[in-house]
């Protein structure tokens, strides 16, 4: 198949949906079907304001012909940001089917910068998005359970999974001197990354990742080590060498970075939230609890090797097929110039 992917979401962004869909495509082109991603990489973008990282499209009448010169067989939108609207807008007044995905809870890390704008608005911009789409992809059944409360419609399960050739446990044991209580994602509000760094705990703690807190939390916290982005084989060892990963963030729909410490055998401690709460085994892969702390003290006693054993068996490849199977297929005559009208 053809298969066309929409994200405003992409590298050098370093995010669990970018991580996703790296992986996504990956096991695509390895089960043979052919997969054109459009990305910001292929237009012109300016620096979203106070998070420069993230670039927004502006040329984006140039979508509509990006999609019809490659005729999919299927499409899906992974983001609701402007590359996700332009090919929404395409799609839809030509009636040509599509899949979405919800992967962030938009409108709770709105929210969390700008207090003032209610949990509804956010919600309400999210339904609007993924009215016309024939699958909208979530990651749990919590998740379905969460946005049909809040009026979606056509929700399906999309479980995500972790590449256990690079993120495994080491191969001789590491020998800990002292804990290392690590922390990995963006460094931004919504994330909750204080409820980390304020705590009182023994041995060193890490942070791996960046973001617009960075340089403020770093001058709060100088004895926090800020490692900023680790990629590949360095972040899965910073992975093998933590005692435990936190987990703060109380937002998340799902949280990859802790599927990939349990693969390198690190437990997890976290709020009895989303997420970690779809994620962990309570008592086995990590510790939740409203007292983070008490969490991250207890989480040093679990077993690693179990940890490890959990997080082996989900594969990327089970998730990739778990995706095909979601797919609303095309009529390619819908490509033609009369359907299709002007660009």
């Amino acid at each position: 198949m053809r298969i066309l992917i929409v994200s405003d979401a992409w590298s050098p962004q370093v995010n669990g949906v970018v991580t996703s869909l790296q992986a996504l495509i990956s096991e695509l082109r390895g089960l043979g079907h052919q997969v054109k991603l459009l990305s910001p990489a292929d237009f012109r973008a300016l620096p979203c304001p106070s998070y420069p990282e993230i670039p927004l499209v502006w040329n984006l009448w140039q979508v509509g012909p990006a999609i019809r010169a490659f005729q999919p067989d299927c499409v899906h939108l992974a983001t609701e940001g402007p590359l996700g609207w332009a090919a929404r807008r395409w799609l839809s007044r030509r009636g040509l089917a599509f899949s979405s995905a919800i992967h962030t809870r938009f409108p709770e890390y709105v929210h969390t910068r700008w207090p003032w704008i209610p949990l509804r608005l956010g919600y309400a911009f999210l339904r609007a998005f993924h009215r016309p789409s024939q699958a909208v992809l979530v990651t749990t059944e919590r998740m379905r359970e969460e946005f049909s409360g809040w009026g979606f419609k056509r929700l399906t399960l999309w479980c995500k999974g972790v590449d256990t050739r690079l993120f495994r446990p080491a191969l001789m044991p590491v020998r800990q001197v002292k804990a290392v209580f690590l922390y990995v994602g963006r460094i931004a509000p919504e994330k909750n990354i204080e409820a980390f760094l304020a705590l009182d705990l023994p041995g060193e703690k890490q942070v791996i990742g960046d973001g617009p807190q960075r340089e403020a939390l770093q001058a709060a916290y100088p004895q926090v080590r800020f490692l900023g982005y680790q990629h590949g084989q360095a972040l899965a060892e910073a992975f093998q060498q933590a005692s435990v990963l936190v987990f703060p963030s109380r937002t998340d729909t799902y949280g990859l970075v802790m599927l990939e410490a349990l693969a390198c055998g690190t437990p997890v401690a976290a709020f009895p939230v989303a997420g970690p709460l779809d994620v962990l085994r309570p008592g086995v892969s990590g510790i939740m609890s409203e007292d983070l702390r008490a969490a991250c003290l207890a989480a040093l006693n679990l077993d690693r090797a179990r940890c490890a054993g959990l997080a082996a068996r989900q594969s990327w490849r089970a998730s990739a097929l778990e995706f095909l199977a979601q797919q609303p297929l095309l009529d390619g005559e819908q490509y033609m110039p009369a359907q299709m009208g002007a660009t």
